[in-house]
């Protein structure tokens, strides 16, 4: 499969969001990456769901739902109800997070689990078989901008592992310093996924970001 590239709308100028959703749909990006923030999980407040209906009414692309919160199971329904095509909520914000991710996928949304920089992959052991994704942070959840943190690759290799030795079709999404500097070598270690905000939205020409992220590693790209 070849990779996926999900620009993140947090990176967008929120004065013209419209706008910028629709540059996005002129791009071969895959999915717009939608970050929810509730100000307790962490420490910053993003998008409602009154905020995401309007990105899907006017995203041509799925809209990939990140849920950075608290009791993620009471939003659920109301964040497919808005639009999200594919929901994850964070592995530290639950007890139960088999059964959330059974309540994702019975809105018919897919069901992905996030973990912070801190959080070993070897928690997701038991339920990656229910899994359609599983972001791995590579910053600390919260704010944009923010440097890669290089250890997320042997945390991709070890998931990577971990999906072939138990013949699942889980994705690898990678959120937080994504760029040209660094997305060869995620990829390398094993991601399908790629989340890029500053790199795309801040970019001079947000289109062509896209496209080498899309294009990488084909010769002559940027001969």
């Amino acid at each position: 499969m070849n990779h996926l590239v999900a620009p993140s709308v947090l990176a967008a100028d929120f004065g013209n969001l419209v706008s910028q959703i629709q540059l996005i749909n002129s791009t071969e990006a895959d999915w717009l990456h939608v970050d929810v923030m509730d100000g307790n999980f962490v420490p910053n407040i993003s998008f409602g769901p009154d905020i995401i209906k309007v990105m899907h009414q006017n995203s041509q692309k799925p809209l990939d739902v990140h849920l950075m919160i608290t009791n993620p199971e009471q939003y659920i329904d109301i964040y497919r109800e808005a639009g999200a095509t594919n929901i994850s909520f964070h592995l530290e914000a639950t007890h139960h997070a088999h059964r959330l991710i059974q309540q994702i996928k019975a809105t018919g949304a897919k069901a992905g689990i996030a973990i912070n920089p801190s959080t070993s992959v070897s928690l997701l052991d038991d339920i990656i078989e229910d899994l359609d994704l599983v972001i791995l942070m590579s910053v600390n959840p919260g704010f944009g901008g923010q440097k890669f943190i290089y250890r997320t690759l042997a945390k991709i290799e070890a998931l990577k592992n971990m999906i072939i030795t138990r013949n699942t079709k889980t994705l690898i999404e990678i959120d937080g310093g994504v760029g040209l500097q660094n997305a060869e070598s995620i990829l390398q270690a094993g991601a399908d996924v790629l989340v890029a905000g500053n790199s795309v939205f801040k970019a001079e020409n947000p289109s062509l970001a896209v496209h080498a992220l899309k294009n990488l590693g084909i010769k002559g790209l940027y001969a």
